[in-house]
């Protein structure tokens, strides 16, 4: 009998554990009965198309899109917990730079985008696969109408995010029709190094997507040169809200955004870590200590892509990869 008190004294930590289980289960139901309902709103969209003009369907599906979105993100948020050792995919370029994938496209498309220098630069390639990026063939070529400034870039649904070079003017450049969508300065931003990340090169305005969407990192002579996010408009390139994190960015060595948190290096050298967080959610801010290994000694370009869940970096003329680990909290509509 005794025993069998101990095992039980064993057990009851394990309740909560398991409400809480209940609690996910009740909400991942609750989710895949939305996601049927999508499908069957998509199906009927489809058969209905003929009975809408093009912007009425395009409404439709994008609030379909969104709702859809919306299951992802409540199924696969987390805090960043850890991250592994780098994967090099390929040594070519210049010591700074910037590549990428779209961050929201099917996972059939696997183009990748590859930037070489920090400043000036208006030459885009365009590699139609990750096994073409390696080998170096199979690309097509973009000319900016704008040169850059910085590595900040990033490939967001089909356009191109970037600073235009001399100015705090952020630029939608869109691949299909090779064309500039819209530009739009952000107010009081710093420029031209003088809000730069620790390794200078003109890393000022630095573009970056998660789950939650578009995102602009910069600072401001008002804030005392603390880092600003700033969430964006993809479509115009308005700034939603900000949040003045506190953390001084030239002491920062880059950053990056996973599920509204803003995560940021200490160094850009030998020795980095992931030392700051910043959560736009509760406006609040921890200091962490999640290593971090700086394979070349020089990262002059670091982000998430959400789709693939990895970090793609530029280190000293390598581009390279990192598998991130996130704990993962299930959301309620209440929380």
């Amino acid at each position: 009998l005794q025993d069998l008190k101990e095992k039980m004294r064993e057990l009851l930590p394990l309740l909560p554990v398991l409400e809480q289980y209940k609690a996910d289960s009740r909400l991942i139901g609750h989710l895949k009965d939305e996601v049927r309902n999508l499908s069957g709103i998509l199906l009927a969209i489809q058969e209905e198309m003929g009975a809408y003009d093009y912007e009425e369907l395009q409404q439709r599906v994008l609030l379909l899109e969104a709702r859809l979105h919306a299951c992802l993100q409540k199924l696969g948020c987390g805090k960043l917990t850890g991250v592994s050792n780098p994967i090099t995919i390929r040594a070519s370029g210049s010591r700074f730079g910037s590549w990428m994938t779209d961050t929201m496209t099917p996972s059939a498309d696997s183009r990748v985008w590859y930037m070489d220098g920090y400043y000036k630069g208006r030459r885009v390639l365009e590699f139609r696969s990750l096994t073409d990026f390696v080998s170096g063939q199979n690309f097509v070529q973009h000319l900016l109408p704008h040169p850059w400034a910085g590595t900040g870039h990033v490939v967001f649904n089909g356009s191109l995010y970037y600073n235009k070079f001399q100015s705090n003017v952020a630029v939608r450049y869109h691949f299909r029709s090779r064309s500039v969508l819209v530009q739009r300065s952000l107010a009081g931003a710093g420029y031209n190094n003088t809000f730069p990340y620790s390794w200078g090169g003109f890393s000022d305005i630095d573009f970056m997507v998660d789950e939650n969407g578009l995102w602009a990192v910069y600072t401001t002579n008002q804030n005392a040169g603390n880092i600003v996010v700033s969430r964006l408009d993809p479509h115009s390139l308005e700034v939603l809200r900000s949040w003045d994190t506190g953390y001084p960015k030239r002491s920062a060595g880059e950053s990056f955004m996973i599920c509204g948190v803003l995560y940021v290096t200490n160094s850009h050298l030998a020795g980095a870590k992931i030392y700051f967080a910043y959560y736009t959610n509760t406006s609040s801010y921890e200091y962490t200590d999640i290593p971090f290994h700086n394979q070349y000694s020089h990262i002059s370009m670091l982000d998430y892509n959400p789709r693939e869940r990895v970090l793609y970096t530029w280190n000293n003329g390598h581009q390279v990869v990192y598998n991130v680990t996130l704990f993962h909290v299930v959301k309620t509509d209440g929380e």
